[in-house]
């Protein structure tokens, strides 16, 4: 009987250490359209491979993330839609509320950053590159925009961007 209750607090104990082990992969996606919404939906997918056991990802909205969240998480991956040659009023909104309670305890925070862009996006990811520098993020990718027409491959990018985030993340590349 006692061997039999010191076997089931041992999987209980592997079970805990397993949970507790596995790392966060915050995704804080805009979606104001049915396209924007595919876009993070991929990054998700992407980062929920099925040969990626030792990451959780989370996507939330910009507008749900508080600076908890992005204290808890491993790593980070921004959407924004472009602009006027800027970030979305969400992803500012985001960075606005979590700046200064995350300043400190983020530094060299893994991130990586996608963009729906009508243009080029340039001035969207030099405006997201400001505050995570302010932030002392490190970009582990190279950001990724969608530009111009809306095109399937989008969707591709976007799901190996989160399966190329969740598995540095489990591997500990970063």
């Amino acid at each position: 009987m006692k061997f039999t209750s010191s076997i089931r607090l041992t999987r209980q104990a592997i079970i805990w250490v397993q949970r507790m082990s596995k790392k966060t992969l915050l995704i804080v996606g805009h979606v104001p359209s049915p396209n924007t919404q595919v876009l993070r939906d991929a990054v998700l997918r992407g980062a929920s491979h099925p040969d990626i056991s030792g990451v959780d990802a989370v996507a939330l909205s910009p507008f749900d993330t508080h600076p908890e969240h992005v204290k808890t998480a491993n790593a980070v991956v921004l959407g924004t839609t472009e602009n006027l040659g800027y970030m979305s009023g969400a992803l500012k909104d985001f960075f606005d509320r979590i700046y200064y309670p995350c300043l400190e305890e983020t530094q060299a925070k893994p991130f990586a950053l996608y963009v729906r862009a009508g243009l080029d996006g340039t001035g969207t990811c030099r405006a997201v590159d400001t505050i995570t520098t302010g932030l002392r993020w490190r970009a582990v990718q190279d950001h990724l925009v969608c530009r111009g027409e809306y095109n399937d491959q989008f969707e591709a990018d976007c799901e190996e961007l989160g399966t190329l985030m969740a598995a540095g993340l489990e591997a500990g590349v970063f």
